[in-house]
This record gives C-alpha cells, structure tokens and sequence, in this order.
C-alpha cells in the first residue's frame, strides 16, 4: 500500500515545512474566482501541492482565443463549461483533493455565501467590476485576497486585506486602485498577453496562497510585486493604507448574452458606447452615444421608456457605461451586453 504522503515528499523536506505545514494545506480551503490565465496554472499547483478543498468560479465556456494561455484547456473543450472541464482534469491530477466548480457569475446578490466557507479568495479575473466586488466582500468578511493582473508583457501581484500582528489590516484594492472601476486597461483580447506572463502570474498567486498557510511571515500583503517578461525586470512597491472605508458592496451591472438580445431586441433601447468610428465599422443596430458622452445625452437617457442595453467590443466599457447611467438615474433598468461583440465582429 503506498504511503499517502509520497506524492508530497519533496515539499515536505524543505526546511521549516514538514508534516505539520502540510496537514495546514490539506485543511485549507481556497476559491479561485476566474478559470482563465491565471486561474488555471493557480489551480494546478495548488491542487497538486495538496490543498484540502479548491472552488472554481466561472460562468465562461472555453473558446479558442484561451487556448494560447489557458492551458487546463484543448481544442476538444471549446464550447464547454470552463469550471467543470477543469475540475474534471485537476480531480484527475490529485484525486485526494476535493474540487467544487461554481458555474456562475459572480455577483453582489451572491459574492458574501460564495466566500463564507473559504480561508482564502484568489481572484484571476479580467474586469475591475469584478475585482472591486471581491475586495470589498473580502473586507467586510475579514478575508485574504490574492490579487494578480497582467497586460501584454507586465504582471502583478499582491495579497489584500491580511490582518496584521496588531489587530488591523494589510491594505487592499481600493487602497491602491482607488477608482478601478472608471479604468480603461483593455483585456488580454484588445491589449495582447505573452502566454508565459499569464503562467508566472498565475504560480505566484499560488504561492502566495501556500505561504499564507504554512509561512505567514512573509507575504507580498502591504507590497506589490510587478514584473516585465520582456526585459526581465521585477520590483516591489510598498503600500500603505488609506481613509477609504468600505462599508457596502457595489451593485453588479447585469448582463445579457448576445442571443438574448437577438431574440428581444425589439424590447431595449440599444446603445452603442464605443466610439464612432468603430461604431460606422460594424455594430449591431442602436444610437451610438461614446462611453465618455453620456453625461451629455442625460436627456435622450431620461425618456428611454424601455430599458437600455448598452454594448461595446468587450463588454468593459458597457459595464462602466450602464453604471454610469445607474448613477445619475437609479429608477432605470439597465443591462450591458455580456462579452460585447467581438465574437460576432465578422
């Protein structure tokens, strides 16, 4: 009968971890929220370094735009629902762990169950709404949050709200990205990512979650880790907290994906916030109003009597879009298109 710690050997001879730092990681419970560049190589190392239980949150489908870096995936699961082919491939890799897909969106209505049950949040997501919602949950939860982000060659890292040896909190999210939520990055789609980037980001937000466990004492909480794959540069920024209080979380813009509104296009009043020329290229009917323009068009906005669905390439700009419009008029129904049109962009 073979030993049950075999497989852990190696880790378990480093100095200082031992069994004991690996009966903490076989009791450990760690969400992963985004199956996509960073969560799939996390998710692997953590599954196979023994971490007791492992959620996945995700409501896309593998497409083949992933493949390059979202390398739980192949040709054969394009189509099919990311969360479940990768728990089906990470319960293949260490059958010990215990491994709970989640296919759906995270939302404000659901982030605060979704996370009770964890010790730990890592968030691999491509939009700041997203990102803004975990933070502020894992604020007022008490919860640590591993952060990374990539854009074309740069990659970053850091661990939220980790409470300190005084009783308070390392900072978090909005203590460094203060207005994320009104951010322009493009995704990895409209921007570009090296493949490689989204592997080094994605293994130090693991190991970030294994310190956190077994070696507490020296986390990237209250630092910024940043990397250049192309020149091979890496620093850290040190962070400190500010005033900012977080005592609610942000309401999620709904969505709607692209077939529903071709069924019920005739019960939205569509609107076009990407900019006139990529409006005069290629769009899919509706007023055109750029995303920066809103605040002028408060007329045309206010005798909508339908409610309003606003698209872009992406979906990030529609996202920024219908908040800003929930803003200035609250009463209105307001939905942004789910991916944008990039897919039907032919």
């Amino acid at each position: 009968m073979s030993n049950p710690l075999e497989r852990y050997h190696c880790q378990m001879a480093l100095p200082g971890f031992g069994i004991s730092s690996q009966e903490l990681l076989r009791n450990a419970k760690v969400l992963i929220v985004g199956m996509g560049g960073l969560g799939c190589p996390s998710a692997q190392y953590l599954a196979s370094s023994g971490i007791g239980t492992i959620g996945l949150v995700d409501d896309d489908t593998v497409s083949e735009s992933n493949l390059h870096r979202q390398i739980l995936y192949t040709p054969e699961d394009i189509g099919k629902s990311k969360v479940n082919i990768a728990a089906k491939k990470l319960q293949q890799q260490n059958p010990s762990v215990k491994i709970i897909p989640f296919n759906f969106r995270v939302t404000s209505k659901n982030v605060m169950d979704l996370i009770s049950e964890f010790d730990l949040i890592i968030e691999g997501t491509d939009n700041f709404e997203t990102k803004c919602l975990l933070n502020d949950a894992c604020v007022l939860t008490g919860k640590p949050l591993v952060y990374g982000a990539i854009y074309q060659y740069e990659g970053q890292v850091s661990i939220w709200n980790v409470i300190q040896k005084d009783g308070t909190y390392s900072p978090n999210y909005r203590d460094v990205f203060p207005n994320a939520e009104e951010s322009q990055v493009p995704n990895c789609r409209e921007g570009g990512v090296l493949p490689t980037l989204a592997g080094i980001v994605g293994c130090m937000q693991a190991n970030e979650a294994i310190k956190y466990f077994t070696n507490p004492e020296d986390l990237l909480a209250g630092k910024l880790w940043m990397t250049n794959v192309l020149n091979g540069k890496t620093q850290f920024i040190k962070l400190r907290k500010t005033s900012m209080q977080i005592t609610s979380l942000p309401q999620t813009v709904e969505t709607i994906p692209f077939e529903r509104l071709m069924q019920e296009k005739d019960l939205f009043e569509i609107i076009d916030v990407r900019t006139p020329k990529e409006h005069e290229q290629f769009n899919i009917g509706g007023i055109n109003l750029p995303v920066e323009e809103l605040q002028n068009h408060s007329d045309y906005i206010s005798g909508c009597d339908r409610p309003i669905l606003v698209y872009c390439l992406s979906g990030k700009r529609s996202a920024e879009a219908a908040r800003k419009i929930k803003n200035i008029f609250p009463e209105k129904k307001v939905y942004s298109l789910k991916d944008g049109i990039q897919k039907y962009n032919k």
